[in-house]
Formats: C-alpha cells, sequence, structure tokens
C-alpha cells in the first residue's frame, strides 16, 4: 500500500470538490478549495518527496470553454513532474498520445470506453494496441443506485464526471474482462468523494479480494484512522489517494506525514 497523490483541475484552476455535485450545467461543482497555486507547483512538490503514479484529472468535458485551461494547467504538471503523473479527463484514442508524449506515464480512461451503458471492448482493445497496455489506466469509479431498491447492492461504475450510471457493475467478471488490457485500476468511491466522511468500507473489500492488477483508492479519507483501515480492509494492496482532507487543500492530515508511510 502506498500514497498516491492527485491534482483536480476544474474551470482552469486547481480544486478539491464534492465528486456526486459535478456537473456539465455551467460547469458546476460544490468547491471544498481553491488553490492559489498552479498544477505544475503541486508536481515540483510530489516530485521533491520521490512521489510517483499520482493522478490528475480535468474535471471539465472538452466541449467546455475551460477545457483548453485545464489542459494548459496540465501540460506544466506533466512538464515539472516528467513520467511521475496519470492524466484522465477526455481521453480518446486520437489524444492520448499527446499527453503521453508531454510526460505522463498513463492515461486514465472511463467514458471514452463506456458508451451508452455498456463496455465497449472494442475501444479499450484498440487504445491497448495503440500505446500499450503498460501506459492505459481504467477508471472503473463506482456508486449504489439510489434506486435499485435494497436487494440490489452493486456498485455501478458511472461516468461523464460520475453524472451517468453504466450498466456494469464492479464485479469478478468485469475486471477479469477488462485486465489483460490495461496497467492499473483507479477506482473513486463516488458517493464518499469529497466529503470527508469515512471510507467505503464495503468497496474496499470488494477491491481488495477481487481486482488482479494495481489499484487505487479514491474517496471520504480524512483521519489517519481511515488510512490504517485501508491497510487492512485493502490487505495491504490497495492503494489510496487523499484530496480534499489533506493540508495541502484546506484539510487536517499532513501531506508530510503521507509521504512518510
Amino acid at each position: 500500500m502506498k500514497f498516491r497523490p492527485c491534482i483536480d483541475i476544474h474551470n482552469g484552476q486547481v480544486k478539491q470538490i464534492v465528486g456526486g455535485s459535478l456537473t456539465d450545467v455551467k460547469d458546476q461543482a460544490v468547491e471544498n478549495f481553491i488553490s492559489e497555486k498552479d498544477a505544475a507547483w503541486y508536481a515540483r512538490l510530489y516530485k521533491k518527496h520521490g512521489l510517483t503514479g499520482g493522478h490528475m484529472i480535468l474535471l471539465n468535458p472538452s466541449t467546455s470553454p475551460y477545457y483548453e485551461a485545464d489542459v494548459n494547467q496540465a501540460m506544466g504538471a506533466l512538464k515539472s513532474l516528467n513520467g511521475g503523473l496519470q492524466i484522465g479527463g477526455g481521453i480518446n484514442i486520437d489524444n492520448a498520445g499527446k499527453f503521453l508524449d508531454a510526460g505522463a506515464s498513463h492515461v486514465i480512461v472511463t467514458s471514452y470506453v463506456f458508451r451508452d451503458g455498456q463496455i465497449h471492448m472494442d475501444r479499450i482493445r484498440n487504445l491497448s494496441q495503440k500505446i500499450g497496455k503498460e501506459h492505459l489506466v481504467l477508471d472503473l469509479s463506482c456508486r449504489k443506485k439510489p434506486s435499485a431498491g435494497d436487494d440490489d447492492n452493486l456498485y455501478y461504475i458511472v461516468t461523464d464526471r460520475w453524472q451517468k450510471y453504466t450498466d456494469v457493475t464492479l464485479c469478478e467478471q468485469t475486471f477479469d474482462m477488462l485486465a489483460p488490457y490495461c496497467d492499473e485500476f483507479l477506482i473513486h468511491a463516488v458517493d464518499v468523494e469529497g466529503k470527508s466522511s469515512g471510507i467505503e468500507t464495503e468497496l474496499l473489500e470488494l477491491m481488495a479480494r477481487i481486482s488482479p492488477l494495481p489499484t487505487t483508492y479514491a474517496g471520504g479519507i480524512h483521519t489517519m484512522e481511515d488510512i490504517t483501515a485501508i491497510r487492512q480492509l485493502g490487505r495491504s494492496r490497495i492503494d489510496f489517494t487523499v484530496g480534499s482532507a489533506l493540508d495541502l487543500f484546506g484539510g487536517p492530515l499532513p501531506f508530510k506525514e503521507l509521504c512518510n508511510l
């Protein structure tokens, strides 16, 4: 288990938001923190502390007037931490190479390969073949369906900045189908993302039990006790990232302490 740093970019600024609040309508979200620093500043800090494998997410869609500002921020960070950051948000087969050439170690993909509620395996295969599976992370961020009823206790993968449910559940079959084409999985527990309200213990246990690849958990972490629980529930094989609760983003958890775990 290791600490993976993160950088979230929204409307051209480094931010921490409440994940479930993100909407494409006027590019709005409930904001926990807006940084006065740019993404490159965070990348240099992570490099100074020897942190790699973190993820940087562009939270605006490619159709947003803010998307190019997000990309400009990201390019500065990729240059500052060459080979040390993964990048996601609007990634597809046409632009993935641009971000890898700019210094990303991996591209993170969700919406491009999940369309109309289904997995499009042809897109996954083609992207993996073009860039190499060693450069591809699949984002399987998920949440339970509030309207599904008590009998449906499954986690459904969500896309398009976590606004749309797919029909694909987080299960052993899904992991086994996707694992041959990627290097890692990234999973945000969307219902607790950005709320610093505690981790999704059930999801963590599921991830540790069935994920066949390196996997990073995000969502709800706000105390050192949460991190201890991740180690135990994740059987020391699930990595973690901290957003709103990190002191870099206005929270109580000390960045330097996490660097020494």
